[in-house]
């Protein structure tokens, strides 16, 4: 298991996929290491939900730390193609935050969910002692629709272009650039640009918008292990190999030099608001005007091959390349909040 951040594939092939509970036959897509939904038949309609830990980090403004934290619940059924539909929330608050304080996240979350159509169904708020941010709960996310709109996360095949919106590491830089700006040793300019990547985080419109556009075949968010882990997830699940051009991957402004003065692998951060997207070759321009139309970067980095055995692979300009074992993006925000210079 790693230290920090989400479980490997070991970790979850010996405790977690052995242990699930009852077997339903209204499981449709159950618990699988990399995918980021799940999926039940009701009467030939297809629930997808999907369950993520609540970050509010009040540094950011607590309006803007509200729209991320429900943004990166929302993306999970998002990617399935299906829009989200339904929320279930629960608050476990640290015993400091105020009512005017959590008033301002509500109301933004309600705000947010109101324009995408998302109802709050049920939910949890209390204050306990000894909590503290960022973690303040949980939420569910659920989307219903057509079993056949669903973009299954093994949906990749042999012929298929990739997509990438945005690029490596825009939520770790945006995040890191933001909180510990004056610990950088680098110039207003592209602290600014670096800062303003926390604008790219949002990915639930961009998600239901090239599901719409043409024939996705299947979508990851670039989160925990950055890029590199989502391109192995996908890659496994459709047991095929996906051959990646690095001058084409995208870099936004800011990103190249914190990392670089953080020392970390912006392939390897995580970048919520950046999604991978596979598509069939005939709807690459369609998604890609109507990702440009909502001003959301996009550029192709590679194309899906076919493998003999079976086995997934990425290769990056020929050479293989692994999921990353830990996100470096931790423990940079880990030694920055101890003022520890990079």
């Amino acid at each position: 298991m790693t230290d920090l951040g989400k479980i490997d594939r070991t970790f979850f092939d010996r405790h977690i996929a052995p242990n699930l509970g009852a077997d339903r036959d209204d499981v449709a897509i159950g618990p699988t290491h990399g995918v980021d939904f799940g999926v039940l038949d009701i009467d030939g309609t297809a629930l997808v939900t999907a369950t993520d830990p609540l970050s509010i980090l009040p540094d950011l403004g607590l309006e803007r730390a509200a729209r991320f934290a429900l943004d990166l619940v929302l993306a999970d059924v998002a990617v399935s193609g299906v829009a989200p539909s339904h929320l279930s929330i629960s608050f476990t608050l640290p015993d400091r935050i105020t009512d005017d304080e959590f008033a301002t996240i509500w109301k933004t979350i309600d705000a947010e969910c109101a324009d995408l159509g998302v109802a709050v169904v049920t939910g949890h708020t209390a204050r306990y002692a000894d909590l503290s941010y960022p973690w303040v709960g949980g939420a569910t996310a659920m989307g219903v629709g057509d079993h056949d709109d669903i973009v299954r996360p093994d949906g990749t095949r042999e012929g298929d272009r990739l997509l990438l919106t945005n690029g490596p590491a825009v939520e770790s830089v945006g995040l890191l650039s933001t909180l510990f700006g004056e610990q950088l040793p680098l110039s207003d300019d592209v602290l600014e640009a670096a800062r303003n990547r926390l604008e790219d985080v949002f990915s639930v419109r961009d998600a239901v918008t090239a599901a719409a556009a043409g024939p996705v075949t299947a979508m990851h968010d670039v989160t925990e292990g950055g890029l590199a882990g989502a391109l192995t997830e996908m890659a496994e699940g459709a047991g095929v190999r996906f051959a990646i051009d690095r001058a084409a991957v995208p870099m936004r402004p800011g990103v190249r030099e914190v990392c670089d003065v953080l020392e970390i692998d912006p392939w390897a951060a995580t970048s919520c608001g950046s999604l991978v997207i596979a598509v069939d070759p005939d709807g690459v321009d369609d998604v890609r005007r109507a990702l440009e139309d909502r001003h959301t970067p996009v550029a192709e980095i590679g194309r899906v091959e076919a493998v003999a055995t079976g086995d997934g692979t990425v290769t990056v300009d020929g050479e293989r390349l692994e999921h990353p074992l830990v996100d470096p993006s931790w423990e940079a925000y880990a030694d920055l909040a101890d003022g520890s210079d990079p």
